[in-house]
């Protein structure tokens, strides 16, 4: 499995504001680049893509971003 340059067309800018998988891209590890892609494999090499981060800083900023965006689906609605 080697990057054949399919990737390229598929690469995603870096979104200001929020992280990369909170935005929904994925990264290649054989490719090494960011993509917006909706398949769990890579178009240029198919390998598995990325969807969660590896290191523990940024993880925990991206359950703190679900849990925040969760919170107010899940809060109970209160009737009189």
């Amino acid at each position: 499995m080697t990057c054949k340059g399919i990737c390229v067309r598929h690469k995603a800018q870096k979104p200001v504001g929020s992280g990369r998988y909170a935005s929904g891209q994925k990264r290649c590890q054989i490719c090494e680049i960011f993509i917006k892609w909706d398949g769990l494999w890579c178009p240029c090499c198919g390998y598995r893509l990325r969807t969660k981060p590896r290191n523990l800083k940024y993880k925990a900023k991206l359950r703190a971003r679900t849990k925040k965006i969760m919170e107010p689906l899940t809060a109970p609605v209160i009737t009189a």
